[in-house]
C-alpha cells in the first residue's frame, strides 16, 4: 500500500480522528497501569466497531480472504479517487487495533483472530438488539436475512402446497402465534416450515405436508459423509452425487410415487435402483456410434465448455471424438451405454499401424467420466465376429491395454458370435477376463447386463430401456404359505402399480430430455421426436423362490414357467391398455443384496441362507464351469434355459461361474465350452483389487504383494 494512499485523509476523516482523541481524554477514575491501558484498549475496540464501514472492511476480508490494497477499496465500495483518503483512514484504525494485518511480502491485507473476534461480537449485538427491539427477522435459504412477515407463510401455502387461501390464513395464523411464544434466537426459513408441517399434520393435512417437506439431509448425516471420506473414492463429486441423489430419491418416493408403490420399495418387495436419477435418466441405451459421430460433436448451445469436434478424418479425430462420446453419453445414462458400428467406423483407417495405441489411449482417457453411484455407467462396444478378424483383433488388444491400466474397468465388450467362432478370440478374451475385464457374450444385439434388443427393434439405430425395477419373488414365496397359485396371484397384483408408474417415468424422461437435460440424447434423437422406448421388470431369486421356499421338488420347472407367463401375461396386457412396450427379464441387479439383507432381517438369517447357496439372492441363471464339461445342448438344464431365453425375448442373463486365479487355458476352456451350449451368456470370475494402490490379483486374506496392504475390495 502507498503511503500517499493512507496520508490522504478529508475533513470528515480529520473530524472522525479528534472525535477518537476526545473521547480517548474523557474524564476516568485513576486505575493502575494495567487496568487502565485495557480499558483504553477496549474503548478503541469499540470506537473501530461504531462505524459501519469499518465492520464492512472486516467482513469483507472474513469471507474473501486476503486482498490488496486496490481489491478491498474496491469491494468496500470506494470507487471514486475523492473517498480514497475516507478508505485509507478506516484502514489505517483497523491496522492500528490489530483488526487487520498487512502481509508486507505478498502486499496482502487479512483479518487477524481478534477481528475475527470483533465480527462475531458484532453480529451477535445486531442479532440480539433486533430481538429486544420487539421484531424478529428471519436467515432465509437463500443466504439473506429478512424481518418475519406472517403473509408470506400464507403466499407459500397457496404456491408451493395448492392450499385454499382460507385455509391457508388459518394455518398462517397458528404458526403466527407459535413463533412469538416461543422467541427462538435463530428464526430460519426451515425452522419456520417445521413449525408449517407440525401445525398441518396436526390438522390432518398429510398430503399438504408432504408438498412443503424440505428435502435433505439430517446435520448428522452429512458430518458422517464429511468423517468418512476415506471411504469415498470419487473425491468431492462424489460426495455432491451422493447427497444430491439423496433429495431426489426421497423427492421420487414422497412426491412422485404413489404411495403403494414406495411402500413396496420400503419395505423390500421390490426395488428401484438408481432411484435419485429414476426420473432423469434412462437405465439402458443402445446406440450406433456412426450416428453420433459422422458430423463431430455439435451440442448448440449446451455444455459450451465441451470442445466442438468436425467430423473424424483420421484415427486420431476418431480416437479424440470417440473419448469425448464416451464421457458425454455417461452423463446421460445411469446404467449401460451399448455402442454397436465401431469395428465398422474403425475399418476406415485399417492401413493405421498405430490404430491398437490409440483406441487404447481414447479408452483410458474416458476413464475419468461421472459416475452417480457406486456402480458407474458401463459404457459396451459391440464386437461382432466373421466381419473384419484384423480390426476386431487390434479393438481387443486395445482392450487389452485399457484393462491393464485400470484396476476396475468402466468399458466392457459384448462378443457377438452368431457369424463366427468364439475360439477366434478366446486367447484374447482370457487375458481380459484374467484382468479383470468385462466380458459378455451374444447373438444378436445385447447389453453386459444381459438386456435384449427385442425382434421389431433390430435395426433401430438408437434404442432406449428403460429398467430399475426388480421383484423380491422370495419375498412372495415365504408370504404365499407354499401355495404356489397365491404366489402367482401375489406377483400380479405386485405388478400392476409398478407399470403404471413406469408408464410415468417414460413420459418425465422424454419431457426432461426435450427441455435440454440430456443434450446427447436430444440432438441424436430430434429432440424426442424418433426415439423408441422399452421397458422391462426384473425377477429377482425365481429359483430359490420356487425350489427352495415352495419347496415344488419334481415340478419346479413348470412353476417357474408359468411364473415367467403370469409376468409376461400382466405386461402385455399393461401394454395393449397403454401402448407402452413392456418386457420381462431376468438379469444382473444390485438389488439381489438388499433383497436378502432385508428378508434376513425379517425371516431370519437361516431362513434365507437355507433358500440360497450364496449369501445374496440368483439374478438369472448361474452355471459353474466345472459342470460344463459334462453338459450338450441336449442337457435338460441347457434346453431349459434355452426356453427361457426364448420365453423373456432374450433377456436372460446365464453366469458362467469360473474359480478365482483360474489360468488362461481354463478360462479359454470355459468360454468356448459355454458358447456351444448358450447363446448369450457371460463369463464372471472374482478379482480381488488393492484398496491402497490398485494392483490387481491379490489373493484373498493376503496382503497387497505391491504395497503390502491389508486393505482389498
Amino acid at each position: 500500500m502507498a503511503k500517499k494512499d493512507l496520508d490522504e485523509l478529508d475533513e470528515d476523516g480529520k473530524d472522525l480522528e479528534l472525535d477518537d482523541d476526545l473521547d480517548d481524554d474523557d474524564d476516568e477514575p485513576k486505575r493502575s497501569g494495567l487496568i487502565q491501558s485495557t480499558s483504553r484498549r477496549v474503548r478503541m475496540i469499540f470506537s473501530v466497531m461504531a462505524s459501519p464501514n469499518r465492520i464492512d472492511i472486516l467482513r469483507i476480508l472474513n469471507s474473501k480472504g486476503p486482498l490488496t490494497y486496490s481489491e478491498l477499496k474496491s469491494l468496500a465500495g470506494f470507487k471514486s479517487k475523492k473517498e480514497s483518503g475516507k478508505f485509507a483512514y478506516h484502514l489505517r484504525k483497523l491496522l492500528k487495533q490489530a483488526l487487520v494485518a498487512l502481509n508486507k511480502s505478498e502486499k496482502r491485507y487479512m483479518i487477524t483472530n481478534l477481528g475475527k473476534l470483533v465480527l462475531s461480537l458484532a453480529r451477535q449485538i445486531e442479532e440480539r438488539s433486533i430481538i429486544e427491539g420487539g421484531k424478529m427477522y428471519v436467515r432465509t435459504s437463500h443466504e439473506s436475512i429478512e424481518e418475519f412477515k406472517a403473509y408470506k407463510i400464507a403466499q407459500s401455502l397457496t404456491r408451493e402446497g395448492g392450499l385454499p387461501p382460507e385455509l391457508a390464513e388459518k394455518i398462517t395464523e397458528e404458526v403466527e402465534n407459535r413463533v412469538y411464544k416461543y422467541q427462538t434466537t435463530y428464526l430460519t426459513g426451515s425452522l419456520i416450515r417445521e413449525l408449517v408441517n407440525s401445525v398441518l399434520l396436526e390438522h390432518g393435512y398429510e398430503e399438504y405436508r408432504n408438498k412443503l417437506a424440505r428435502l435433505g439431509l439430517p446435520v448428522y448425516d452429512v458430518h458422517e459423509m464429511l468423517a468418512n471420506v476415506v471411504n469415498e473414492d470419487n473425491g468431492a463429486e462424489g460426495l455432491l452425487f451422493r447427497t444430491g441423489q439423496e433429495v431426489f430419491a426421497e423427492h421420487l418416493l414422497t412426491n412422485t410415487l404413489s404411495k403403494d408403490v414406495a411402500d413396496a420399495h420400503l419395505s423390500g418387495d421390490l426395488d428401484i435402483t438408481n432411484a435419485g436419477v429414476w426420473s432423469m435418466l434412462p437405465d439402458t441405451v443402445f446406440i450406433n456410434i456412426k450416428d453420433l459421430l459422422d458430423d463431430g460433436v455439435d451440442l448448440g448451445g449446451k455444455l459450451l465448455d465441451v470442445a466442438r469436434l468436425g467430423a473424424p478424418k483420421s484415427i486420431n479425430d476418431l480416437a479424440t471424438l470417440l473419448s469425448v462420446a464416451i464421457s458425454l453419453l455417461a452423463r446421460e445414462v445411469s446404467q449401460e451405454v451399448v455402442i454397436d458400428g465401431l469395428v465398422p467406423m474403425l475399418a476406415k483407417h485399417g492401413k493405421d499401424k498405430d490404430i491398437e495405441r490409440k483406441i487404447a489411449d481414447a479408452l483410458v482417457t474416458s476413464s475419468i467420466m461421472p459416475k452417480y453411484s457406486a456402480n458407474p455407467t458401463l459404457i459396451t462396444f459391440r464386437v461382432p465376429l466373421g466381419a473384419d478378424s484384423a480390426i476386431v483383433s487390434s479393438l481387443l488388444a486395445a482392450y487389452i491395454r485399457y484393462a491393464r491400466l485400470v484396476p476396475t474397468p468402466r468399458v466392457g465388450i459384448v462378443i457377438d458370435h452368431t457369424k463366427g467362432k468364439v475360439a477366434d478370440v478366446s486367447e484374447s478374451i482370457a487375458e481380459i477376463i484374467k484382468l479383470g475385464g468385462r466380458v459378455a457374450f451374444s447373438k444378436g444385439t445385447s447389453s453386459w447386463y444381459g438386456i435384449s434388443t427385442p425382434p421389431q427393434h433390430t435395426n433401430d439405430m438408437l434404442l432406449v430401456h428403460l429398467g430399475s425395477v426388480s421383484l423380491n419373488l422370495p419375498r412372495l414365496a415365504f408370504e404365499s404359505n407354499k401355495d404356489e397359485v397365491y404366489f402367482r396371484a401375489k406377483l400380479a397384483l405386485l405388478m400392476g402399480p409398478i407399470l403404471k408408474s413406469m408408464s410415468h417415468r417414460k413420459k418425465a424422461i422424454l419431457d426432461i430430455t426435450r427441455r435440454g437435460l440430456n443434450p446427447v440424447l436430444a440432438k441424436n434423437t430430434q429432440h424426442m421426436q424418433k426415439m423408441p422406448f422399452a421397458m422391462s421388470i426384473n425377477l429377482i431369486g425365481l429359483e430359490e423362490a420356487v425350489l427352495k421356499i415352495l419347496q415344488s421338488g419334481d415340478g419346479s420347472d413348470g412353476i417357474i414357467n408359468k411364473t415367467i407367463e403370469t409376468a409376461i401375461d400382466v405386461a402385455t396386457k399393461h401394454s395393449k391398455k397403454t401402448g407402452d412396450e413392456i418386457h420381462v427379464s431376468m438379469i444382473d441387479s444390485d438389488s439381489t443384496k438388499r433383497f436378502s439383507d432385508l428378508d434376513g432381517t425379517k425371516y431370519g438369517k437361516n431362513s434365507v441362507l437355507s433358500a440360497s447357496e450364496s449369501q445374496t439372492y440368483s439374478a438369472g441363471v448361474n452355471v459353474a464351469s466345472s459342470d460344463l464339461v459334462n453338459l450338450s445342448p441336449k442337457s435338460n438344464i441347457v434346453a431349459e434355459t434355452a426356453k427361457m431365453a426364448q420365453t423373456l425375448g432374450g433377456s436372460l442373463l446365464v453366469s458362467v461361474n469360473i474359480p478365482e486365479r483360474t489360468d488362461a487355458a481354463g478360462i479359454k476352456f470355459a468360454v468356448e465350452s459355454a458358447s456351444k451350449l448358450y447363446a448369450s451368456f457371460r463369463p464372471t470370475m472374482r478379482m480381488l483389487v488393492c484398496g491402497a494402490c490398485g494392483h490387481k490379483g491379490v489373493r484373498a486374506g493376503a496382503k497387497c504383494p505391491s504395497c503390502k496392504s491389508p486393505c482389498v475390495v
